[in-house]
């Protein structure tokens, strides 16, 4: 029974205290994520100077549109594994789990080689600044040699997740994100091996976290979700509704991603201290999103589960506390960031105007992270609904078309860095209104799993 208590039955019990309970592990995962993914820029951008601090800023836009769609896969196999774990279907279960390990170790393996034979062109499409190209290029390439040991991860964590488990992977990721920032200060700080190095203590972490967590997996968790590598197989029926519930998600991570790679070019051609300024402030922007973060991926498992238990009353109460919590924490955050964002800048480099740029974008967006976090809550309740195409189609109108479209036609209008950064208010507000409309009129409750 021991085991069994380090998971997180969302189907019982108060719902404050069990969507709390799972959530705060995750949001401290996420602050530790994002503490991962900064420290290579923090440290870069101290020991190796704008120029070095850009090449790694100017990756993160291409990284994000490679890996997401993958993670999107991980998210539609969390639905299905937390469905089968509510409604206590344990050969199921089984089944959904290891077909997700085995669909994740093709999708490492597919990334790494999308990854590494991409990586210049895309760089180049996206007006990479001339000196900043080759950096990129080599942060890029060896950063995707970990792609195996990244995309098994997200997949080990969703499992975990599903089943009520978020203690685990915050440990793990601790653990992982301090290596991480060692290894960065000994080959950056110590050794002066360049960003390539950085890219290197990244992956070395991530090999790491995903090892802890597959320990975990196989050898201290209960037999109802126990893995074993023998198992590991594709079983058809589990792959198809994996991909049914995950492929919107993944097609929804790549459109917002290729919007995110124009706006990346876009802000490019304002040359290389806007792109250090501006990925500066993204580093920044990861922190004030994880209230957000943390409630979307908690409102997923959590309506995933008691609607496979059938519980809907249960359901409904779950979501506005869920959306609530996230939009008071996310605004609060936000005027935080928007009062504090020059001092937070400026431990990234002090050159003015790497500061100037990366405050104008945060004093442009923070206060609007309330339509932020609305539309994500309700994009990770649809999908735990299993209705994972209409935050994909919410987000390719909001997300995608209309903010490129704007970007493209006003930045020619008016050439001003500021007609970027307010598409993403400007497109923000559009999909709350749309998922608004969507929750309160639509029956998105019924039909689950069928």
């Amino acid at each position: 029974m021991e085991q069994v208590q380090k998971t997180t039955l969302l189907t019982e019990g108060p719902i404050w205290k069990r969507m709390t309970a799972f959530a705060f592990p995750l949001f401290l995962g996420n602050l530790f994520q994002q503490l991962y993914n900064t420290a290579d820029s923090l440290i870069v951008g101290n020991f190796l100077g704008s120029n070095a601090l850009a090449a790694v800023s100017s990756s993160g836009s291409l990284i994000f549109l490679l890996v997401g769609f993958f993670n999107g896969i991980a998210i539609g196999a969390g639905v299905v594994i937390a469905k089968y774990y509510g409604a206590r279907q344990t050969e199921r279960l089984q089944k959904a789990i290891h077909t997700t390990i085995g669909f994740g170790i093709i999708s490492g393996i597919l990334l790494t080689i999308i990854g590494i034979l991409l990586a210049p062109q895309i760089l180049i499409w996206m007006k990479t600044p001339a000196d900043v190209l080759p950096n990129s290029i080599l942060y890029f390439r060896i950063y995707f040699l970990g792609s195996p040991a990244f995309v098994l991860y997200t997949h080990f964590v969703g499992i975990l997740q599903s089943v009520g488990d978020s203690r685990h992977p915050l440990y793990y990721l601790i653990f992982s994100s301090l290596v991480n920032i060692v290894l960065d200060l000994l080959f950056v700080g110590v050794f002066h091996m360049g960003v390539g190095a950085a890219a290197a203590a990244t992956i070395i972490s991530q090999f790491l976290s995903a090892a802890l967590c597959l320990y975990r997996l196989m050898k201290k968790s209960p037999e109802e979700y126990r893995v074993s590598l023998r198992r590991i197989r594709l079983d058809p029926f589990m792959l198809r509704q994996i991909i049914k519930n995950g492929l919107p998600a993944g097609i929804q991570n790549s459109i917002i991603s290729i919007a995110n790679v124009v706006v990346q070019s876009n802000i490019n051609g304002f040359g290389k201290m806007a792109v250090a300024g501006c990925g500066s402030y993204s580093k920044i922007e990861g922190f004030g999103f994880l209230p957000i973060t943390c409630f979307s991926m908690a409102l997923t498992t959590f309506i995933s589960q008691n609607l496979g238990a059938k519980k809907y009353d249960r359901v409904k109460k779950g979501a506005r506390f869920g959306i609530i919590c996230s939009l008071v924490l996310a605004e609060l955050i936000g005027i935080i960031l928007y009062i504090t964002m020059p001092v937070l800048i400026s431990a990234f480099n002090s050159d003015p105007e790497v500061i100037a740029y990366g405050t104008q974008q945060a004093r442009t967006v923070t206060l609007f992270y309330f339509l932020l976090a609305f539309s994500h809550c309700i994009a990770g309740l649809m999908r735990g609904a299993g209705k994972a195409i209409v935050p994909m189609f919410v987000m390719l109108i909001c997300w995608c078309i209309i903010r490129v479209t704007y970007i493209t036609i006003i930045v020619r209008v008016i050439p001003s860095i500021s007609v970027i950064f307010w598409a993403y208010p400007l497109t923000w507000s559009l999909s709350s209104i749309l998922f608004l409309i969507f929750y309160l009129k639509s029956d998105w409750m019924h039909g689950f799993g069928k």
